[in-house]
């Protein structure tokens, strides 16, 4: 970004220029000192001995500054500056002195960025040391050891001038065996932010403060009734945890003037925790997780930090908006999930932290834009752009930074953000050194930006997605030292949005080729989002089958959003792995509703019924399906009458049914039958099952056997019952006729005489007949009666 060398509009005061000669004199001073002893190093060059500046002179002492308080002094404050100094030479320093110098005021930003990259710079170092007692002094440093120091010095005597920033540099002079006179062997250069008085403008700054970590959530939940969530690491527990960097960035964040920045998916997945859940281990084996009461109090601690605050929701899982404009598009159905994860946003952080959030904004990777991330960005109802300023540069010789907020066309505004604030905490922030001059430049950059012009202006601050927890600390010690300076106040996101535009500034949306490279690189590539597709297809026809869609639906819908996030980046591998889990415990789902195989059936006669099982082991019932038997000869075996049956489905959950098929049987042999699950709309539902039918037809021949047979059988039966009534009605007659000889003949005294002592006859007398008893083939041929004690039928 263009910017003046001086502030715009002001002239150097004559005592100014009164300081930059004097400035100047005592460089020309130093420059001819140094000359004037060259000889005296030069007997060792003659000997062929080089000895390596770092090793016994200029830059052999490491300078390192881990404090300074106040981070912006004000009139009547003391300037303490703490740290170390490191002998990294193999010679003894002797006679050091640790110093302070203040060096002339930096007056651009530009000048501050090349200060911080020569920040240990000895031959940067013109200005003279405070003198008095305002040192620190060291007899001896012996070589790889440190010695700590601490300076303190009032703000009167540093001199200070004109509000700005000044160079502070801490020195570190002293001789070695080899240079045996007074040197400046280290040095650490950092920045003293200087605006005693109040200001008649002053910037408003917005800072964004975000909560985004990685997917940790599956779509795999217990098979039951609670749907117990499956996550993939622990790895979320210990960033909430105490001390990790998620409750830092909550307990840090509570006390500051920030407007919060949440991906939903982190709190949802931390509000699936406070109840039962499990974690991935090793091979099929689950553990139950553990972490409930610290779930519990971060989500307290996160609802007392966001009240009173602006919350903004990106869309569920912080999808990477540039990989989707790149890559994504070129595939049918990415933009919908964009749009899915944009309408859950809201509902899902306002039902946790109990505010409502504002989904007004998209942030693409570090700020960067082009026409199609901007199309993306706003094609599920966000209307802002959160850009940057080194991706979205100003076009003209703009000489100050503008204010953020751009109208960029069509409704949109583009709210971009300083890169220089928003990218000075990146980096190791573990060190005290690194953590201080972070700050220290943080404050100058602000300053100087604030005195460019007499006009307010609204500048945004970006920071990296993840910080770490000491990067972290290091954003909240800059910004607590910022809301108590005079030259900034802060402000809300969304008032920055509404600012007045600064009409010199660009609106031009950078082109796709001046998109960074070393962003492009680490994008999704288009097989993530063909094999979201897929998944997403596959659950589109598995869900109209469900009773209870939501049980399926809303776990794989949030897993697929997941799939798409920021946080893949640099994560190809995992990334993969984690969507082929998805699409994978999909299709095991899908596999649970399924037909039983059936082996080969028999079929004798011309019609009969054949049962097909469809088994439900999901934990909820399926309906919707229609189960398709068909004939693959239906001139051999015709199914319900055609050549095939359909029947509607309904199976409980854990259950099996089954389901009966008329057939006919036109012609004996094998016929193949394909049993398939359709879905309401037509389309097939998983595998078929296809099974053979051996058909065994009754001939006519064997049916004319069988029906003489049957007639034989009914003849001989009514031959022996019509013999049956004759033998009965022949015996009738019989003893009537004995009966009329009884009453109407002469007696017959032989006869009577012998009667009696016939048993033959007293058990015909006692025994009556019964009908069913066979009858005399023949009549009786002689009337007379046979000897004592017997009868004789013929």
């Amino acid at each position: 970004m263009a910017e003046a060398a001086d502030f715009q509009g002001t002239r150097p005061s004559p005592a100014l220029r009164r300081l930059r000669r004097i400035g100047a004199l005592l460089t020309g001073g130093l420059l001819l000192a140094g000359l004037l002893q060259l000889p005296a190093a030069a007997p060792a060059d003659a000997t062929g001995q080089t000895t390596p500046q770092a090793a016994s002179g200029v830059g052999s002492v490491s300078v390192s500054v881990d404090s300074l308080t106040p981070s912006a002094p004000t009139e009547g404050d003391t300037v303490t500056v703490t740290g170390t100094v490191t002998n990294k030479s193999k010679q003894t320093v002797t006679d050091a002195r640790v110093g302070l110098r203040v060096g002339p005021l930096l007056n651009t930003r530009s000048g501050i960025d090349s200060l911080a990259r020569n920040s240990d710079d000895v031959q940067s170092v013109v200005s003279p040391e405070i003198g008095g007692k305002y040192a620190e002094e060291f007899p001896r440093l012996t070589p790889g050891v440190s010695r700590p120091f601490s300076i303190s010095v009032p703000v009167a005597k540093l001199d200070l001038g004109e509000d700005g920033v000044y160079p502070l540099a801490v020195s570190l002079a002293g001789q070695t065996p080899a240079q045996p006179w007074e040197q400046v062997l280290g040095v650490q250069q950092t920045f003293l932010p200087w605006q005693p008085g109040k200001t008649g403008t002053r910037t408003k700054t917005t800072f964004l403060w975000p909560l985004i970590s990685t997917a940790h959530m599956t779509a795999e939940t217990g098979s039951n009734e609670q749907q117990t969530p499956l996550f993939r690491d622990d790895d979320l527990a210990e960033e909430i945890s105490p001390g990790g960097r998620l409750d830092r960035m909550v307990a840090l964040g509570r006390d500051l003037d920030v407007t919060w920045v949440i991906d939903p998916d982190l709190l949802a997945s931390v509000d699936a925790m406070t109840e039962r859940y499990e974690v991935q281990g090793e091979g099929d084996t689950d553990t139950v997780g553990s972490h409930q009461a610290v779930a519990k109090r971060w989500l307290a601690e996160v609802q007392q930090a966001v009240a009173d605050r602006e919350v903004v929701a990106l869309p569920f899982g912080d999808p990477d908006l540039a990989s989707l404009a790149h890559t994504g598009t070129a595939v049918t159905g990415s933009l919908s999930h964009l749009k899915e994860a944009t309408g859950v946003a809201s509902d899902t952080v306002e039902s946790i932290l109990h505010v409502k959030p504002t989904t007004e904004f998209a942030w693409p990777v570090n700020g960067a834009v082009d026409p199609s991330i901007v199309k993306v960005a706003t094609s599920a109802g966000a209307d802002k752009v959160i850009a940057r300023s080194d991706t979205f540069e100003e076009s003209g010789d703009l000489s100050y930074t503008p204010s953020a907020p751009r109208p960029i066309g069509g409704g949109t505004t583009a709210v971009v953000a300083d890169a220089r604030l928003s990218t000075a905490f990146q980096g190791d922030m573990t060190k005290a050194s690194t953590s201080t001059q972070a700050v220290q430049r943080f404050l100058a950059q602000s300053l100087t930006l604030g005195l460019q012009t007499g006009k307010q202006r609204s500048v945004v601050v970006a920071p990296q997605r993840t910080p770490s927890a000491s990067q972290a600390q290091t954003m909240a010690e800059a910004l607590t030292a910022l809301q108590d300076r005079a030259w900034s106040e802060s402000q809300d996101l969304t008032a920055a949005a509404r600012t007045k535009p600064d009409p010199a500034a660009t609106t031009k949306v950078p082109s796709a080729s001046a998109y960074p490279s070393s962003l492009r690189r680490h994008e999704l590539p288009r097989s993530a989002f063909e094999q979201i597709a897929r998944t997403q297809d596959k659950l589109d026809r598995f869900k109209v089958i469900l009773s209870d869609q939501s049980r399926v639906v809303t776990p794989f819908g949030r897993a697929l959003n997941r799939g798409m996030s920021v946080s893949w980046r640099d994560r190809g591998t995992e990334a993969a792995v984690y969507r082929s889990g998805v699409e994978a415990y999909l299709d095991t789902l899908i596999d649970q509703v399924k037909l039983i195989d059936k082996s080969e059936t028999k079929l004798s006669g011309r019609s009969a019924t054949i049962p097909v099982t469809v088994q439900n082991n999901l934990v909820q019932g399926v309906e919707h399906l229609v189960l398709r038997l068909s004939s693959t000869n239906p001139t051999r075996l015709e199914i319900g009458g055609d050549a095939y049956e359909e029947q509607p489905i309904a199976v409980s959950g854990g259950h099996s049914q089954s389901v009966k098929f008329t057939t006919s049987a036109n012609a004996n042999g094998r016929a193949t039958v394909v049993a398939q699950l359709y879905t309401q709309d037509g389309q097939k539902y998983g595998d078929p099952v296809t099974f053979d039918v051996k058909v065994t037809e009754i001939t006519a021949t064997v049916m004319l056997v069988i029906g003489g047979g049957v007639l034989l059988l009914v003849l001989a039966g009514f031959r022996m019952y019509t013999q049956r009534k004759r033998a009965a009605a022949r015996e009738a007659e019989e003893q009537h006729d004995e009966a009329g000889e009884d009453v109407d003949g002469p007696p017959d005294p032989g006869a009577s005489a012998a009667r009696p002592e016939e048993p033959g006859a007293g058990a015909r007398a006692d025994t009556p007949e019964q009908p069913s008893d066979p009858a005399p083939d023949t009549a009786p041929e002689s009337a007379d009666p046979s000897g004592a004690g017997e009868r004789v039928d013929r």
